[in-house]
């Protein structure tokens, strides 16, 4: 009768350990997606101009960042109303940075060039942050705020410069 109950008890410790360690191999090859309310994962990356930043570089400003590659139509449809809206948000608090995800830094350069890009920009040219955040379309863009949350996601293109979205991102200031 004992023995009946150490073979029982051994049965529900093994089955709890396997389900511990499903949920574990489960939970570890599951795609991370950075989602509004979220703590957006960090980054240190190098931009064109040199200068390496990571999320605590922004000193307590809203960061809109714009996931983006140059062979992307959408991405290049939204880049002059970017533009504006940094030029326009810039001055009370907004940082702009994207990230591109080509793989091609002559491309990446031409897209730059061509396009006038106004904000500050990197090639992360392995996709690892873009990873890091869920995103696999293009655009994509999170707002985050001072505290480090995702307070917005936007997946495609956007009228950065239209009245509603830049007063919505004022008032997130």
């Amino acid at each position: 009768m004992n023995t009946e109950k150490t073979v029982k008890g051994l049965r529900i410790a093994a089955a709890s350990v396997l389900a511990a360690l499903a949920f574990v191999v489960f939970d570890s090859i599951r795609e991370r997606i950075a989602e509004v309310g979220d703590s957006a994962p960090n980054f240190k990356i190098t931009t064109t101009s040199g200068k390496s930043i990571s999320p605590a570089d922004f000193g307590g400003r809203l960061l809109v960042l714009n996931f983006w590659a140059s062979w992307c139509p959408p991405c290049k449809e939204e880049t002059p109303s970017m533009n504006q809206m940094a030029q326009a948000l810039g001055p009370k608090g907004i940082v702009v940075l994207g990230i591109s995800v080509d793989e091609n830094q002559a491309a990446y350069q031409r897209f730059l060039a061509s396009e006038r890009v106004a904000f500050e920009t990197a090639l992360d040219a392995t996709a690892e942050i873009s990873a890091n955040y869920g995103t696999f379309k293009y655009p994509e863009t999170y707002v985050i705020g001072r505290g480090g949350k995702v307070l917005r996601k936007y997946i495609g293109p956007r009228d950065w410069s239209s009245p509603e979205l830049m007063k919505d991102l004022e008032s997130l200031l």
